[in-house]
């Protein structure tokens, strides 16, 4: 098969809800892939922060090859002890009290938003606050939630229940709490909103507001979680004032294969109980295993300093891109490998351009071009992704002149 031809049939055959980079991927090892015509790319997109461990890591495929040769699936009408361990494994690093698993991201927030619901059901309150630029999903109550009006468009009316109000503006929030307010929603960095951090005072404010009004506090840690920031989750960066009511992740917790999940503490353990949720594939076993290897790996090669070590390099690097093309590059901002470039200029030409030179980015927020390479990046990849938007940007401004 060749890129066009895959094209061709995919254009045929899906319904055309994507819009795809012009290239049909075929295989990748490590932080590379190919495609359908045998072109090499350094892959710093990683499906949208799934694969994490780069593609095809040995201890991954090892551990989806044993389990599915023993047990696929067994629905959770039935115990499964992979399961059980990979709930252990997210206490372990989380300190929370519960897990319950689900497929998607947009699924874990759907859960979430049942929590808030039931938390406020017999006080009469049921409205979730969250912020403008936020994105929890594609599924109706997540869409409901997210905050960006370009997705609402044609899908109303929403679901009722969501106030929205500027992210890290603490004033509006205290506006926005009434007396139907449940609970709080918020991304510790909003990421389909162009990686935007919040204010660690911001989030800690978040959290003492809702302690007093006796609300829920939820975070959405799909993208910023499982060591994405140096931390297994965003909000260990700010201590013990901070630990959120219930929080969503996903991504890549399945190691490329879909699973998420919901962490609870005790404040709102006792919430949900049996019968009032359920899926059919949330936890399977093939899943919940690739997981908990690739947990392992990462505390087993202490992955998470070559986040911070990789990610300081990144932004060493792209205040010197900043520095020589200020007309091109408006400014750095993320955390750990969950990093931006926004740009002075519409983003999407620039993700085009550092494609067909065999690097894979993400143009999103109209401006931005976000990096979300393995955390296992090499330095030399790195220094490769680097020397290509070095080239885009030169090739710009020459152009401009």
């Amino acid at each position: 098969m060749s890129n066009k031809a895959v094209i061709a049939r995919e254009e045929r055959a899906i319904q055309q809800t994507y819009s795809r980079f012009p290239v049909a991927l075929k295989r990748g090892k490590g932080a590379h892939v190919w495609d359908e015509d045998g072109k090499k790319y350094l892959d710093f997109m990683c499906g949208i922060s799934v694969t994490n461990l780069g593609h095809a890591h040995p201890a991954l495929v090892k551990a989806i090859a044993a389990q599915a040769a023993v047990l696929s699936h067994a629905g959770n009408l039935f115990y499964t002890d992979v399961q059980v361990r990979l709930a252990e494994a997210l206490l372990e690093l989380s300190a929370a009290a519960h897990v319950a698993f689900v497929n998607t991201g947009a699924e874990a927030n759907e859960l979430m938003i049942k929590f808030a619901r039931r938390h406020g059901h017999a006080a009469g309150r049921h409205e979730v606050l969250a912020f403008h630029g936020a994105f929890h999903g594609r599924t109706f109550g997540a869409l409901s939630a997210s905050g960006q009006l370009k997705l609402h468009k044609g899908m109303e009316p929403l679901l009722p229940g969501f106030r929205h109000v500027p992210y890290g503006d603490m004033d509006a929030v205290k506006r926005g709490v009434n007396r139907y307010t449940s609970a709080i929603l918020v991304e510790p960095i909003q990421g389909e909103n162009g990686v935007v951090p919040a204010k660690p005072e911001f989030l800690v404010g978040l959290r003492r507001l809702a302690d007093r009004q006796g609300l829920l506090l939820l975070f959405d840690e799909i993208q910023t979680g499982l060591y994405r920031t140096g931390t297994p989750f965003a909000f260990q960066h700010l201590g013990a004032d901070c630990v959120p009511d219930v929080m969503s992740i996903g991504k890549s917790l399945g190691g490329g294969l879909p699973l998420s999940a919901v962490l609870v503490w005790d404040k709102a353990a006792k919430l949900i109980g049996i019968g009032e949720h359920g899926t059919t594939m949330g936890g399977n076993a093939i899943a919940c295993a690739a997981g908990l290897a690739q947990l392992k790996e990462i505390k087993a090669k202490k992955i998470e300093q070559n986040v911070i070590k990789m990610g300081a390099a990144m932004v060493e690097g792209f205040q010197h891109l900043h520095t020589k093309y200020p007309k091109v590059v408006r400014g750095v901002r993320g955390q750990g490998l969950m990093l931006a470039l926004d740009l002075t200029q519409p983003s999407k030409p620039f993700a085009l351009a550092a494609l067909k030179k065999g690097l894979i980015v993400n143009a999103t927020a109209d401006t931005v071009l976000r990096f979300l390479p393995p955390l296992n990046v090499s330095a030399v990849d790195v220094k490769e992704a680097l020397a290509v938007l070095d080239t885009i940007f030169s090739d710009f401004e020459k152009q401009r002149t």
